[in-house]
């Protein structure tokens, strides 16, 4: 998955230490959702499927810029529903945040993803988490008002029509 914004690629095991900096690198977002990552809890993570999809489905992707990773996305395709793509994990450096990197981004993902015929975009925020909820918001995702409790707090469904 090669991007316009700026150069993308899966990333595999190998890259696991790198992306482990960038997310440490949020400590905000983990006051919400711990525990802090580790590189064998990332190493899990580019492998964690919901019920019934195939690794083809997951695009665990880095966005660089140089030899910098900048932006890591999950990605899941034709999940929950064929005509819908899910948003795992989406985060920038921190030192990369608040300049319009993460919206350029989803931007380019979410014309990307209506040209393959998707018509949805869903993920989750963390209760509580006031960056995400703004972020997300910001992008044209609305909660769907349900609630899915977890072993820290709870999910909250948002999405949008691509």
């Amino acid at each position: 998955m090669s991007n316009a914004v700026c150069p993308a690629r899966r990333l595999t095991e190998a890259d696991a230490a790198q992306v482990c900096a960038l997310m440490q690198g949020n400590p905000l977002f983990y006051r919400y959702h711990p525990p802090q990552p580790t590189p064998e809890s990332i190493r899990t993570d580019m492998t964690a499927l919901p019920p019934g999809k195939a690794m083809e489905d997951k695009w665990f992707v880095g966005f660089y810029d140089g030899d910098c990773l900048i932006a890591v996305m999950d990605l899941i395709l034709n999940y929950p529903a064929a005509d819908t793509a899910f948003i795992g994990l989406f985060m920038t450096a921190h030192d990369r945040q608040g300049c319009g990197l993460g919206s350029r981004i989803l931007r380019d993902c979410i014309a990307r993803l209506a040209a393959a015929g998707y018509h949805r975009l869903r993920l989750a925020v963390d209760e509580g988490n006031p960056q995400s909820l703004a972020f997300w918001t910001k992008n044209g995702f609305v909660l769907t008002g349900e609630v899915h409790p977890n072993d820290f707090s709870a999910y909250l469904p948002m999405e949008r029509s691509i």
